[in-house]
């Protein structure tokens, strides 16, 4: 049986993971994609780097699994959603990649969420539109960089971009096309949805939409010297990264909750009917007919990085000199945090949030006697409360019989206890690092038939789980101090304009 590999492009780092056809993962090998931040709230990068870096990782991939590159039997990668990856009329790259953290957007999104473009996208795409979202992104070109904008002639998804690296073809997948520009009732692109934007005269220059486990071309000549795959090895067309999670955690199936704890907090359930509720994306699951109700926020473990990164760096230099790991020396402080009380309270909106991009991150009850461990504890806190916001959401729309969590903190034991706690339900984690690109795998093996379909690929596989029980007299605990972080959050509301308004050149003080 041969090999597959599935390709997962994060916000920050792109992987190739190669598995056996029984979902043992042979091998993987990761690079690090630089963002670029020109002016504020812009995220983006190099589109021909981040195909450089993951040509790379697919070549050390193969040299690390011990079997040669005919072995692999089909590839398909999957991406972080939304975003905006242009090409030109003559398809080459149009500027940086957009990446789903830049915000750039929020004027456009504040104006039309203060007239009727809101509503009406609810009622025709099932989901209002956000900062990161292409429809937004494709505006904000128009408005301001009307030279760029006149000449798209592919609007691409992250995945779609490396797929067409591999391939030379152009397109996109259901669960992709779904991101701004289709009618949730017939999950096709709808003209009006375009309309309603302002991006009518776009309409030609989206990608035509295959199946997930659709075969869309083969590795060509140029990128099988890149990558060190068989030229003419089968790709599939792939998913989007948060489908690609659920399924390859045994998670897209109607009744189950699937929980991503990633630089994004994504929440997320299938169901055989469309249900429509601002508080969550009504878009298209892998199958036709099965939607995938997704609650979401940037405001998930980018917030630990970004604490990492600012607050314990000389930490993270040492132990990535030494090959140790930055997560086991910190575990001591904050195992000791977690065992006594605490008066902090954390709100992870660095990057966005569920009250939309104005809202600001804060620590509330803060002391100078608390230390960098109480600090931790309070950020993985806040991550779990923001989770535990968009969980409760989908609770009230959808049947939920089973919770499963993946994303970096699934590996810690004291965080899923933490989530199992402040959800007061049974978590369950399966033995699956790499989700994400087992996900593309699945599909990339469905699409060649090793499985009927990459559902019942993720059933086939060996995956073992464990499950986390809720602690009763912990779940008290996070309970009262979920209800004062919302309260908290609520009395925030109408400051955070004001906050944002210190930061604009017309007005007195310093950014």
């Amino acid at each position: 049986m041969p090999s597959l590999l599935g390709i997962d492009n994060g916000l920050t780092v792109t992987k190739a993971v190669i598995f056996d056809a029984d979902g043992t993962q042979l091998s993987v090998a990761r690079r690090r994609v630089p963002q670029s931040m020109p002016h504020a709230r812009w995220v983006e990068r190099d589109m021909a780097g981040l195909w450089q870096a993951t040509a790379d990782a697919i070549k050390e991939a193969i040299a690390l699994c011990g079997r040669p590159a005919d072995d692999i039997g089909a590839v398909a990668a999957t991406a972080h959603g939304d975003g905006l990856y242009l090409l030109d009329k003559d398809r080459r790259p149009l500027g940086p990649g957009i990446l789903s953290l830049d915000s750039r957007a929020g004027e456009i999104v504040e104006r039309w969420s203060a007239d009727l473009v809101f509503d009406e996208a609810l009622a025709c795409t099932g989901q209002a539109p956000h900062v990161s979202a292409p429809s937004a992104l494709l505006a904000w070109l128009k408005q301001n960089d009307p030279d760029r904008y006149g000449r798209i002639g592919h609007v691409l998804a992250c995945k779609d971009w490396l797929r067409f690296c591999l391939t030379g073809t152009i397109g996109t997948d259901c669960t992709e096309a779904s991101t701004s520009f289709t009618d949730f009732r017939t999950q096709a692109y709808a003209p009006e949805a375009m309309r309603l934007f302002g991006l009518g005269d776009l309409f030609d220059a989206l990608p035509p939409v295959a199946h997930s486990a659709d075969i869309v071309g083969h590795v060509t000549a140029d990128a099988a010297e890149m990558t060190g795959l068989r030229k003419g090895t089968p790709v599939a067309c792939g998913l989007h990264d948060v489908t690609a999670s659920a399924l390859g955690m045994g998670g897209h199936e109607e009744g189950v909750l699937s929980i991503v704890a990633g630089t994004y907090s994504i929440n997320e359930v299938v169901s055989s009917q469309p249900r429509v509720d601002r508080r969550w994306f009504c878009r298209n699951a892998i199958d036709a007919g099965r939607w995938n109700n997704m609650s979401i926020s940037p405001a998930s473990t980018a917030n630990y990085d970004w604490f990492l990164d600012n607050f314990c760096r000389s930490e993270q230099d040492r132990t990535n000199a030494d090959g140790g790991s930055i997560h086991e020396l910190l575990a001591a402080e904050i195992d000791a945090a977690l065992k006594k009380p605490s008066t902090i309270l954390f709100h992870p909106y660095l990057f966005g949030s569920p009250y939309g991009d104005v809202a600001s991150g804060s620590f509330v009850g803060l002391h100078g006697w608390h230390n960098r461990g109480d600090m931790l504890k309070a950020v993985l806190e806040g991550i779990v409360f923001n989770h535990r916001t968009h969980v409760e959401a989908l609770r009230e729309g959808f049947a939920v019989r089973e919770i499963r969590l993946t994303g970096g903190g699934s590996r810690n034991p004291a965080f899923v206890q933490m989530f199992a706690d402040v959800l007061n339900a049974p978590v369950t984690i399966t033995s699956t690092d790499e989700a994400a690109a087992l996900g593309a795998a699945l599909c990339a093996g469905a699409a060649v038939g090793i499985f009927a379909t990459p559902q019942q690929g993720a059933r086939q596989v060996g995956m073992t789980a464990r499950q986390y029980q809720p602690v009763p007299a912990s779940s008290a605990v996070f309970s009262d101090r979920f209800s004062l972080y919302c309260r908290i959050a609520e009395q925030l509301k109408p400051q955070w304009p004001e906050i944002e308004r210190l930061a604009r050149p017309d007005t007195r003080g310093t950014a």
